[in-house]
Formats: C-alpha cells, sequence, structure tokens
C-alpha cells in the first residue's frame, strides 16, 4: 500500500532518482516501522547489474512481488520485448527477480509466483498463455546470468530438461552436473544415457519403467536391476535433501553394470516379453538420473 506513494510527491516528480529514499523518509515521519521504511527504499534493489540487494527480509518480498507484477502486467497487456526493444526494462526486471531468488535463497515456486502475480489483474488476457510467455523469458534471463557465473550451456540445458520450479533448486542441480561433470564416469555415463534416449525414442511402443524379474535371461541385465535398485535407496535420502551432488556422485557408480549390460545384452530383440522388459529396465536407469538432470544433453 505505501510502495509507491512518495511518487505522488512533488519532491520525487522533481528529483525521480529518489523514489523510495523519499518513500522511506516520509513512512519514518509519519510512524512507520522501521522494516517497513527500509523495504519502501529497497524494493527497487538491485537497481544496476551486480548491484546490492535488500538487507530486509520485507525489503526482499516487496522487491521480488514489485519485479513479478511489472513482469506480469505488462506481458498481460501484450508489450513483450522484441529484439533490442525494451521500454519497460523487463529483462532487468526479470534478472533482478532471479538474482532475489538465488542469492537470498527464496525457495519459491516460479510458475506458482507467476499464477499468483496474474490472478490480480483484471482486465481481459488469457493469463495461462501469458504465463507460457513470462516462464521461457524469465528462463532466458536465467540462461545468461547462469553461464556469467561459469556453467556451461550443456549445464543449463541439462537441469532446463527436468524443469525445476525453484530457481534456487534449480541453481542446486546445475552446481551438482557441474561437479559431475568432473568425475572419471561421466562421460561414459552421458553417453549411455544418450543411447538409452535414442532407444527409448525409437521403440515402437509405449515403455513402462519396470521389469519382470523373473523374465531377466541374462546376467548382466540382472546385475544392472539390482544395482539400479540399491542406487534408487541409496540417493532418496539425498533428493529429499537436495544433495544432488551426492546423488550423482552415487549413480556415477552404475557405470559399469551400464556399460555390462550394453556390452552383453541386445534389447531390441523378437521376444517382444524380453523387449519390453529391456526397455522396462532402461526407462528405470533414465529415471534414476531425470530426478537429477538430463546428463545425455552434456557434451565432450
Amino acid at each position: 500500500l505505501l510502495a509507491k506513494a512518495d511518487l505522488l510527491t512533488t519532491m520525487v516528480g522533481e528529483f525521480p532518482e529518489l523514489q523510495g529514499t523519499m518513500g522511506c523518509y516520509y513512512a519514518l515521519a509519519e510512524g512507520e516501522p522501521v522494516e517497513v521504511a527500509a523495504a519502501i527504499e529497497e524494493h527497487y534493489l538491485p537497481k544496476v547489474s551486480g548491484g546490492p540487494l535488500p538487507a530486509t527480509h520485507a525489503g526482499l518480498i516487496l522487491a521480488l512481488a514489485d519485479k513479478l507484477d511489472t513482469l506480469t502486467g505488462i506481458f498481460s497487456a501484450g508489450l513483450i520485448p522484441t529484439g533490442d526493444k525494451d521500454p519497460y526494462a523487463l529483462r532487468r526486471a526479470a534478472l533482478g527477480a532471479i538474482r532475489l531468488c538465488i542469492e537470498a535463497d527464496l525457495d519459491l515456486d516460479l510458475p506458482e509466483l507467476l499464477d499468483t502475480a496474474l490472478a490480480r489483474f483484471h482486465h481481459a488476457f488469457d493469463a495461462t498463455r501469458t504465463r507460457e510467455l513470462l516462464h521461457p523469458f524469465i528462463l532466458e534471463r536465467l540462461r545468461g546470468f547462469s553461464l556469467d557465473h561459469g556453467y556451461r550451456p550443456d549445464e543449463f540445458e541439462a537441469v532446463l530438461s527436468v524443469a525445476p520450479a525453484s530457481l534456487v533448486d534449480f541453481e542446486r542441480r546445475l552446481q551438482a552436473v557441474r561437479e559431475f561433470r568432473r568425475l572419471p564416469e561421466a562421460e561414459s555415463l552421458a553417453a549411455a544415457n544418450k543411447r538409452i534416449r535414442n532407444i527409448l525414442r525409437k521403440a515402437e511402443e509405449d515403455v513402462a519403467a519396470n521389469v519382470d524379474d523373473a523374465a531377466l535371461a541374462e546376467p548382466a541385465e540382472r546385475h544392472l536391476l539390482g544395482a539400479a535398485r540399491q542406487a534408487r535407496a541409496d540417493i532418496l535420502p539425498s533428493l529429499n535433501h537436495r544433495d544432488y551432488t551426492a546423488a550423482l556422485r552415487r549413480l556415477a557408480q552404475l557405470r559399469q553394470p551400464v556399460d555390462s549390460f550394453f556390452d552383453d545384452v541386445m534389447v531390441m530383440v523378437e521376444d517382444g516379453h524380453l523387449r519390453r522388459n529391456r526397455l522396462g529396465l532402461l526407462g528405470i536407469i533414465e529415471g534414476l538420473f531425470l530426478d537429477i538432470a538430463d546428463i545425455s544433453k552434456l557434451q565432450g
């Protein structure tokens, strides 16, 4: 209710750069709590790339709400940036929201935030379509932010493929993928996941990620199934705590049984039940990694 009140004053009308600063002084003069006054001043932060973030909780929340309100409101009016034209500084607002979430550890569901912000507008527009346009717009700014912080494009794509709702969660997965690719098993497992993805995509039947144990014919596939089930049990605590680095480190131990499976087992056999069983086993392996990221996106 108070964040923009100072925009109507003669002082800010004469000196626009004082927006927020004067609001803080006016709020204090009116007897508002210090945190309210500080939030009014801080909610414009960060003002420039790499600039400071709000120091108070109320300032962080108000700054994020203000940027999401700007983004959703202008997108809902159809005024979407094109090319180099961005008269409403929406790219800066999106980057600010990204920094607020990640650097202040605001572990929030971004699509849910956008839906909440869009629900406050009552003019005629398609809220679903607006979110479908705005969410990727923010993620494109996240791509630039991530690359600027040393992540590689294929690492970003690996995490983007599993679409984490939280930007904080996205960042944690990025860190885990970067650590994973340094492991000696990473290249082999990334190649194996590409192979699994291709096999499952080309299969001319629906593939369910489950296995009929009794139908396992080869030692290598029995060994892989056992290794996969043990890996699943081992990584669940890490997934629950979002320790994706530990989870991927544990999944790296699947390299040997995966390699042995592809060396010793033919997947696309004539026997339909056996073929579906082996495809299901590959689906289980793929699913273990997709709980974190699509490592098949990693390049050499």
